[in-house]
């Protein structure tokens, strides 16, 4: 411990911090807040999902005077809810921000009515012929799934009903991967037309193994990306967007978001697929919805865009992303100019939030 500590000490971002020789301590999370309150430090909020990202552990900690990174109660609570996010977007659709038609259904109705009456009806409502089902309140692909038929449906309310952590591969009419299953299994789900976007591939064809290129047929003129955002309530700065080159199936797997080596992240995306003027209105539209959500701090925003217009389609916001050193923000810090490496990036947010508690 000693030497790691006198290999630390000599690095300027490291002043400031200590790292005690001894065994963890065991708190309650009452406790644990008290304890932060009277040693004056500033939380960082990585429970990612659950209490840690819908105001909950934010409510706690302003309880007593805390403060913490990411955005506020009201914005956490907001983006935790995926209705209550469009809604809170609706607005903007001539400003080029759009959200995607949603159905919501209880669970106790998907276990008690037939499949086939719910998928006719569901197509009838949304107008479409694939849909996307998703828990009201949760993210990073729990539960998420492309649902191409009635049999499909079946196999998800099933899966709903016997309480599994995950759906097997190639469960669904369509190819895909593993399925990570919310537990318990969620109260509320929420059914939208899947929208289709051209599927970006790393290929070596005819070009020799050594030399791949990317493979996009740009047909649908859509891309999913993901973009951080960060700075003070109102004034929320876009990072560079980044697409994800997928490995399975329509939906990224959590191991595709989060572990290293099984995903592509392209940031920012190729000018081949995006134009800088539409990358440029993308990253405008980004900070109108963080400053329409009072998003503060930092947080990701998951869209498909569209890469003429620079028009985006809203999917979800997460007020605490993920971290792992897979996760895009820190990719997107590094593109930046100059680059922000990751200890300047964790010090700007806990500034962020120093300075929140001393303007309020």
């Amino acid at each position: 411990m000693k030497d790691l500590m006198d290999g630390l000490q000599g690095h300027s971002w490291f002043n400031g911090f200590d790292i005690a020789d001894e065994l963890p301590a065991r708190f309650s999370l009452h406790e644990w807040i008290k304890l932060a309150k009277h040693v004056q430090a500033t939380v960082f909020i990585a429970v990612h999902g659950g209490i840690g990202e819908d105001g909950t552990l934010q409510s706690m900690l302003e309880a007593e005077g805390v403060p913490y990174t990411g955005p506020g109660v009201a914005a956490s609570e907001t983006c935790m809810d995926k209705v209550a996010t469009s809604l809170a977007l609706s607005h903007l659709a001539d400003r080029g921000v759009l959200i995607i038609n949603k159905d919501v259904c209880r669970k106790e109705a998907l276990l008690s009515v037939p499949t086939q009456k719910i998928w006719h009806e569901l197509k009838s409502k949304l107008q479409c012929e694939t849909l996307c089902v998703k828990p009201a309140k949760d993210g990073c692909s729990t539960g998420v799934a492309r649902l191409c038929c009635e049999e499909d449906l079946a196999v998800y309310v099933k899966a709903v009903e016997e309480c599994l952590l995950r759906i097997p591969p190639n469960s669904f009419s369509k190819a895909h991967g593993i399925i990570e299953m919310p537990s318990p299994p969620p109260e509320l789900l929420i059914f939208e037309p899947f929208i289709e976007t051209d599927e970006i591939v790393v290929s070596s064809k005819s070009m020799g193994e050594n030399a791949r290129h990317l493979v996009w047929k740009g047909q649908s003129r859509w891309v999913e990306v993901t973009v951080g955002v960060l700075g003070k309530r109102g004034s929320m700065r876009s990072l560079s967007p980044s697409v994800t080159v997928k490995e399975t199936g329509d939906i990224l797997s959590l191991e595709e978001k989060f572990q290293g080596g099984t995903g592509i992240n392209l940031t920012p995306p190729p000018a081949s697929i995006v134009s800088e003027e539409a990358l440029e209105r993308c990253k405008q539209r980004m900070e109108l919805i963080a400053n329409t959500l009072q998003l503060e701090g930092f947080s990701r925003i998951d869209a498909f865009l569209n890469v003429d217009s620079g028009e985006v389609l809203v999917i979800e916001v997460n007020t605490v992303p993920g971290m792992t050193p897979s996760t895009v923000l820190i990719h997107q810090s590094l593109a930046e100019q100059p680059p922000s490496y990751p200890h300047q990036f964790f010090r700007r947010l806990l500034d962020l939030a120093s300075e929140r508690v001393m303007q309020m």
